[in-house]
């Protein structure tokens, strides 16, 4: 499971939303003409014009400055592996209508996560998702530059993905909000204003709720815990999830050779408290002492830099 949030795919976020809303009816401009198009929807309907997506965010922006974001774009994109198992659970056409409760579930956590009196679920945001089965070759993907393959073709396999386009101001257009704050306890005063948003913790609530959701067993190795924490974790983080992944393969292997299904006693050592305390909880030091360190290290290393 794949997701991001940015200011827009395509054109900037701080004026209309139209240029946006165009791009993403793209499918239903090419598809046939016989095909029913794919409408926008959110948590109380399933057939919202593109008119009304516009015409909502546009008007939904009361006291944002002209250089203020005014919409941001999440991108939901389940794994091959993900979108598998939902198909064979439900089939390909009733897939769609779990991906869309899905994207409310996953909207109900977003706004949980500004943490903000008022800010509950998605129903106190305005939003509207769309469903796209098919994914295109940009002038970024590796085969397009090496010839492979042409920019505007179709990718491969199953593409299916969701993009949700959220207003910056809540459902009363009168609360901010914005996930790309990233103060978390430099600036109190900006948080409370504009939420305290984590966006490691939405990354990985939406795995959460798409296993609990879906029965989805996921393997460490392909959690957003295990990835982030090999790519950004301290060498002690990233040895304990080293062995931790190691340790819960063994345990699989007793499990499936011992009757009772349960774990010997050796492979009880690590609990996934202290996994979760080593690993999630690592706010940095904002103290005025660190930023002067980090401050003359960047001025020492310019000179490095290529």
């Amino acid at each position: 499971m794949h997701i991001n949030i940015t200011d827009s795919e395509n054109g900037s976020n701080k004026g209309s939303s139209s240029q946006l809303v165009h791009y993403l009816e793209k499918e239903n401009r090419v598809s046939d003409l016989m095909q029913e198009p794919e409408r926008w929807f959110n948590q109380d309907r399933q057939d919202i014009q593109p008119y009304e997506v516009r015409t909502s965010l546009d008007n939904n922006i009361a006291k944002l400055s002209s250089s203020d974001a005014k919409f941001f774009l999440i991108n939901v994109s389940p794994s091959r592996k993900e979108l598998a198992w939902l198909k064979e659970l439900y089939g390909e056409e009733a897939m769609k209508a779990k991906l869309k409760e899905y994207a409310v579930s996953v909207m109900d956590e977003y706004a949980r996560n500004f943490r903000r009196p008022g800010i509950e679920s998605s129903k106190d945001l305005l939003w509207f998702g769309k469903i796209e089965e098919h994914r295109y070759y940009s002038h970024k993907d590796p085969e397009v530059k090496q010839g492979i393959r042409k920019r505007g073709e179709l990718k491969d396999g199953d593409q299916w993905h969701i993009q949700i386009v959220v207003s910056r101001k809540d459902i009363t257009n009168r609360i901010k909000l914005s996930p790309m704050n990233k103060s978390r306890g430099r600036n109190q005063g900006h948080s409370l204003k504009v939420g305290q948003f984590d966006r490691k913790t939405f990354a990985a609530s939406r795995e959460r709720i798409f296993d609990e959701k879906f029965g989805f067993d996921r393997g460490l190795t392909e959690s957003f815990l295990y990835t982030n924490t090999m790519k950004n974790g301290t060498v002690e983080q990233k040895l304990l999830m080293q062995r931790v992944g190691v340790l819960k393969e063994k345990v699989t292997i007793d499990s499936l050779q011992n009757k009772s299904g349960s774990p010997s006693p050796e492979h009880e050592p690590i609990k996934e408290s202290l996994l979760d305390s080593l690993l999630i909880k690592t706010d940095p030091d904002y103290s005025p002492s660190v930023f002067k360190r980090k401050k003359k290290r960047r001025r020492n290393d310019q000179g490095l830099r290529l």
